[in-house]
């Protein structure tokens, strides 16, 4: 059990470390793509700039979420902090929503105001952007899958987001520029858009969230190799129910074994000790398994 918390708590602060890098490119970005798009006159950049800080948001939610997910458990948390990990997810991807709402209604009038075309630099300010930002979201959405951490994978979204957003500022201030005064407004539409991608994106992040929170099933093959793995164990007849939530990054399973109804009650007990200790050497991340014996139908 200590050396499975040991796992989770290492995954869960390799987590916390990415969520800090991220932390300090989107300090970076948002600063430098703000201020180009004041002295540039382009509202998209604007808009993708805030949409940066708000990321600055994202990833300290993300890290401090992680950290405290991180933290073995104790007398009031026996079950450990896992649940701070969709906690701080759902956290960020409300904060997404709101944030598209928001630059939405500022594109709108941004398109209704006259103002000035944008400059020719911001295209290789976002060019960068793009691919430094493609780049992380590959890395941390690697990890993300790795670990299966709904935290980080939200924060990986974040950095795909903040590249389609700063994609759809690309075009619409090339757009812009090419097509002159009666396309000036173009990068205040590619705005508009790049608010919808933003608010897709946080609904994607929050409803695994959510479901983590509700306790629901984990999806994929993990309760049929738990099963398989209980029902060879020598004496399981058979397996009546087996269940299996998630924690942070641990697994914790619920099952009902029968046995032979005429075997001592210490026989019983010791096929249950077997049961849970074969289906934790099958999956690490399986931090604690409940059996329940019962006595198999003749």
């Amino acid at each position: 059990m200590a050396a499975q918390n040991d796992v989770s708590r290492k995954i869960l602060q390799t987590g916390a470390r990415v969520a800090l890098l991220g932390l300090v490119i989107n300090i970076a970005f948002a600063t430098i793509k703000i201020v180009a798009g004041v002295v540039g006159h382009a509202y998209v950049l604007i808009a993708d700039g805030i949409e940066s800080a708000l990321d600055i948001a994202g990833s300290i939610v993300i890290w401090g979420g992680l950290t405290v997910a991180a933290r073995p458990p104790d007398q009031t948390h026996p079950y450990g902090h896992g649940k701070a990990e969709p906690i701080a997810a759902i956290v960020v991807a409300l904060g997404v929503l709101v944030a598209a709402i928001g630059l939405a209604i500022e594109s709108v009038r941004e398109i209704l105001t006259p103002h000035h075309g944008p400059a020719p630099f911001t295209l290789a300010i976002l060019v960068v952007v793009i691919v430094v930002k493609e780049i992380l979201f590959r890395y941390v959405n690697r990890i993300g899958n790795e670990f299966e951490s709904t935290a980080v994978q939200t924060d990986a979204w974040h950095h795909r987001s903040d590249a389609l957003t700063s994609t759809a500022a690309f075009i619409g201030i090339s757009v812009a520029l090419i097509g002159g005064e009666r396309w000036r407004s173009a990068d205040d539409w590619a705005a508009l858009f790049a608010c919808a991608v933003i608010g897709a994106n946080g609904i994607r992040l929050l409803v695994p969230a959510f479901h983590e929170i509700m306790d629901t099933a984990p999806r994929g093959k993990i309760i049929k190799a738990i099963c398989g793995v209980a029902s060879s164990v020598p004496g399981v007849v058979e397996l009546e129910k087996c269940r299996a939530r998630k924690m942070g990054l641990d697994f914790y399973v619920d099952l009902h074994a029968r046995v032979d109804g005429k075997i001592s009650v210490a026989e019983g007990h010791e096929i249950a000790h077997r049961v849970k200790a074969a289906i934790q050497q099958s999956n690490p991340r399986v931090a604690d398994v409940l059996v329940h014996i019962e006595p198999a139908q003749r």
